[in-house]
């Protein structure tokens, strides 16, 4: 059942060609944020969960508005707000949607009450909202787009810094600063997987997501502009993609979920709690 839901928002991620590794690094940041907050057991699992899912409700976003390579008009991020409503609707009459509802659906949410869905403020948004909701955010800022690069961590952290209180919930905005300029994030921005950085395209910037199990003589793809890469055994014993000048045929650029790392989710998840205590520490 669990796995179900994360092969969905995997796929939502995979229609995104900027969003490479999204979803694993906001589970991450999550993850840390939960343990040094002192969270743990059912709770500290479900917070990593429910940061893999946050996104899902983008199932329900037109490709045109998920992909477009420019700002979004107002209209257009009009759209893009109805995601986290989305996504609760999927949810609901599953049987783990208490387990991730909260992450799915206010991590949006702001102290100052601003924000969307709902416009909750302070202690009404859950606490799964308000602290997925640091990690979104930054990894938003950190993340490359058409239209901008990402922003280097210490710039991310002092905005969060600045925003204490109004966009950032302060006690899980502050532990997540002091988490960045101890260098604890640094393993993960960037990444589609541990270990694993993102390569670029040579046309598209950072959106190439090589999976773990790839090997040199595999060919990757730019889900952005197509363009096929063959991967290279570097010095540093890592497959690095190189230009073929190829574009992917259909078939080549259909997402498939990397049902390893989904796997590797899980199990993380699992070892700090079985199921049935992440359900019960929602309550």
């Amino acid at each position: 059942m669990l796995a179900s839901l994360l092969v969905m928002a995997w796929v939502v991620e995979a229609r995104d060609p900027y969003t490479g590794g999204h979803l694993w690094r906001v589970s991450r940041y999550s993850a840390l944020l939960a343990e040094a907050a002192g969270i743990s057991g059912g709770a500290l699992a479900r917070i990593e969960i429910g940061g893999f899912l946050h996104d899902l409700g983008k199932i329900g976003i037109p490709d045109a508005i998920l992909r477009k390579p420019d700002k979004l008009t107002d209209d257009e991020y009009a759209v893009i707000r109805t995601h986290p409503d989305v996504g609760a609707r999927m949810l609901a009459g599953h049987p783990l949607a208490a387990l991730v509802r909260p992450a799915v659906l206010h991590h949006h949410e702001t102290p100052d009450g601003r924000c969307y869905p709902h416009g909750l403020a302070g202690d009404a948004i859950p606490l799964d909202g308000r602290l997925v909701g640091v990690c979104d955010a930054f990894d938003a800022m950190t993340s490359s787009r058409p239209y901008r690069k990402g922003m280097p961590i210490a710039q991310a952290l002092d905005i969060i810094r600045s925003r204490l209180g109004s966009q950032f919930d302060r006690d899980f905005g502050a532990q997540f600063i002091t988490l960045g300029e101890a260098g604890l994030l640094d393993h993960i921005a960037g990444h589609s997987d541990e270990a694993i950085p993102l390569q670029n395209c040579v046309m598209c910037g950072p959106t190439l997501v090589v999976r773990r199990e790839a090997q040199a003589g595999d060919e990757v793809y730019c889900r952005s502009c197509g363009g096929e890469y063959h991967l290279e055994q570097g010095d540093d014993g890592r497959p690095h993609a190189v230009p073929t000048g190829r574009k992917g045929n259909p078939a080549a650029l259909e997402p498939e979920a990397d049902t390893d790392l989904i796997s590797r989710v899980i199990q993380s998840a699992a070892a700090r709690a079985p199921l049935e205590d992440m359900i019960s520490a929602n309550h």
